[in-house]
C-alpha cells in the first residue's frame, strides 16, 4: 500500500502537468515543422556537428520571445496584431503584414511539399502531388470542422509524434566525446553558407509565425473557458512553464535532429540534402530502416502540427487587422473570413509546389527569410513588453529585457552578416 500511494501520486502530478501545458507545447512542437526539419538536416549534412551549439544558445531566447508574446495576449485580451493596431501607427501594422505573409506562405507550401514527398517515398507507387493535395484537404477539413477544444487536444497528442527524434540517432554508434565538445564550445565559420545555416537556424527557431499564434492562441484558451482570467503571478508563472516546456522539447528535436544528421550523413559522405525526403533515405544505408522510418513519420507529424498553427497564425493576423470576427472556437458561418484566409493560405502553399521551387530550397529560403525579418519583429515585441500603458504592471522585468535584447541582438548580427557576405563573395 504504502509503495503504491507515492506512485499514483506521481501519475497525478504529471496528470495536472500535462493538463497545464497548451499553446506553449504546440507552439514548440510546430517550430520543428518540416522547413525546421530540413534546415537542421542541412546543417547536418553540411557542416557535421559544428552547428550543434545552436540549440543551446536558441533556447532560452525563443523562449523568453515566446513568454512575452504569451503575456501581451493574456494581458491585453487581445492578438500580437490587434494591440498594434489599437496602440500603434498604421504603417507599423502594415510592415508586420509585410514581413510575416510571404513568409508564412512560403513555409505553408514547402511543410505540404515535404509531407508530400515523404509520403510518395514511404509508398512510392502513389505521386508526391497526390499526398501534399490529400493532406491539404484533410488539414483544412480538420480546421474548419473540428471545434477549438479538439483541436487544441489534437495538436497536444500530436506532439507525442515528435519523440522519435530522441530515438533516431542512438539507434547509430556515436562519439559521446566529440559531441560533448560540439555541444559546448561554439564553431564559427566566417562564410556565406555557414552563416547561411546559421540564419536559417535561428530563423526557424525564433519564428515569427509563432509570436502571432502565441499572443492570440493564448486569447483563444481564455474566450474557451469562459472567463476573464485576473493576471496575476500564478497564471504568468503557469504560462512561462507551458511556453518553458514547449521551447526545451522543440530545442532537444531540434539538437537530435542535427546529431543525427551530423553524425550519420556527414561521415557517410552525404554532404548535400536536395529534397526533404533525400534527409530520411539516406539514413536507411548508414542507420538502418528503422531510422529511416522514424524520421519519415516524423515529418509527417511535424507537419500536421505546424501547418494548422502557421494558417491559423497568419488568419489572426488579416482578422484582426481588417476587425473581422475570429477565432477556432466558432463554427465556419460565424467567422468565414477566418476560415476563409486559412484556406486560401493553404491552396496558395499547395500551389508552390507548381512553379518549379525545390521543396528544401522553400524551406530554407523560408528559414532565413524569417531569420532576416525576426529582428523586426522583436523590437516591436519588446517595445510593447515595456510599454506600461499597454501591459501595466506586467512589464519585463531587468532579465527578461536583457535576453529579449540579445536576441534581437543576435538575429539583427547574424542576418547583417549574411546580407554582407552576399555582396562581397
Amino acid at each position: 500500500m504504502n509503495i503504491k500511494l507515492p506512485i499514483k501520486g506521481r501519475f497525478i502530478k504529471i496528470e495536472k502537468f500535462w493538463k497545464l501545458l497548451g499553446p506553449g507545447l504546440v507552439s514548440g512542437a510546430s517550430d520543428d515543422d518540416p522547413s525546421g526539419i530540413a534546415t537542421y538536416s542541412q546543417a547536418g549534412a553540411q557542416f557535421g556537428l559544428s552547428t550543434l551549439w545552436t540549440a543551446i544558445i536558441a533556447f532560452p531566447l525563443m523562449a523568453i520571445i515566446q513568454q512575452m508574446c504569451a503575456r501581451i495576449g493574456i494581458v491585453t485580451s487581445q492578438g500580437l496584431t490587434g494591440t498594434l493596431k489599437q496602440h500603434y501607427s498604421r504603417p507599423i501594422l502594415y510592415l508586420m503584414l509585410l514581413f510575416s505573409f510571404p513568409a508564412i506562405i512560403m513555409n505553408i507550401g514547402a511543410d505540404i511539399a515535404g509531407m508530400g514527398a515523404v509520403g510518395n517515398m514511404l509508398f512510392p507507387s502513389i505521386d508526391a502531388t497526390f499526398f501534399s493535395v490529400v493532406f491539404t484537404i484533410i488539414l483544412l477539413g480538420l480546421i474548419i470542422y473540428l471545434p477549438y477544444q479538439k483541436i487544441a487536444s489534437t495538436l497536444k497528442y500530436l506532439c507525442i509524434v515528435m519523440l522519435v527524434y530522441f530515438v533516431v540517432p542512438f539507434l547509430y554508434k556515436q562519439d559521446f566525446n566529440e559531441i560533448i565538445q560540439a555541444t559546448f564550445i561554439p564553431t564559427i565559420k566566417f562564410e556565406k553558407h555557414f552563416i547561411a545555416i546559421i540564419v536559417g537556424i535561428l530563423g526557424t527557431t525564433i519564428s515569427p509565425y509563432l509570436f502571432f499564434w502565441q499572443a492570440s492562441v493564448e486569447v483563444e484558451e481564455m474566450k474557451n473557458k469562459n472567463k476573464h482570467i485576473i493576471v496575476n503571478k500564478k497564471i504568468i508563472h503557469e504560462i512561462n512553464q507551458d511556453v518553458d516546456f514547449g521551447m526545451t522539447f522543440s530545442g532537444l528535436v531540434m539538437y537530435f535532429i542535427i546529431l543525427t544528421t551530423g553524425t550519420v550523413l556527414f561521415k557517410g559522405g552525404i554532404h548535400q540534402i536536395d529534397t526533404v525526403e533525400q534527409a530520411a533515405v539516406a539514413l536507411k544505408p548508414l542507420a538502418g530502416n528503422l531510422a529511416y522510418l522514424l524520421f519519415a513519420i516524423g515529418v509527417i507529424g511535424t507537419g500536421l502540427i505546424a501547418i494548422p498553427v502557421l494558417s491559423g497564425s497568419l488568419s489572426y493576423i488579416f482578422t484582426e487587422t481588417f476587425g473581422w470576427e475570429q477565432g477556432l472556437n466558432k463554427k465556419f458561418h460565424e467567422a468565414k473570413g477566418f476560415y476563409l484566409i486559412i484556406a486560401i493560405s493553404l491552396i496558395l502553399g499547395l500551389s508552390l509546389n507548381y512553379i518549379g521551387i525545390s521543396p528544401i530550397n522553400a524551406l530554407i529560403y523560408t528559414a532565413i527569410l524569417y531569420g532576416l525579418t525576426a529582428p523586426v519583429l522583436i523590437a516591436i515585441i519588446l517595445h510593447i513588453a515595456n510599454n506600461k500603458k499597454i501591459m501595466g504592471k506586467n512589464v519585463n522585468n531587468v532579465m527578461t529585457n536583457i535576453l529579449g535584447f540579445l536576441a534581437f541582438l543576435i538575429m539583427t548580427l547574424a542576418a547583417g552578416i549574411l546580407i554582407y557576405l552576399q555582396f562581397i563573395e
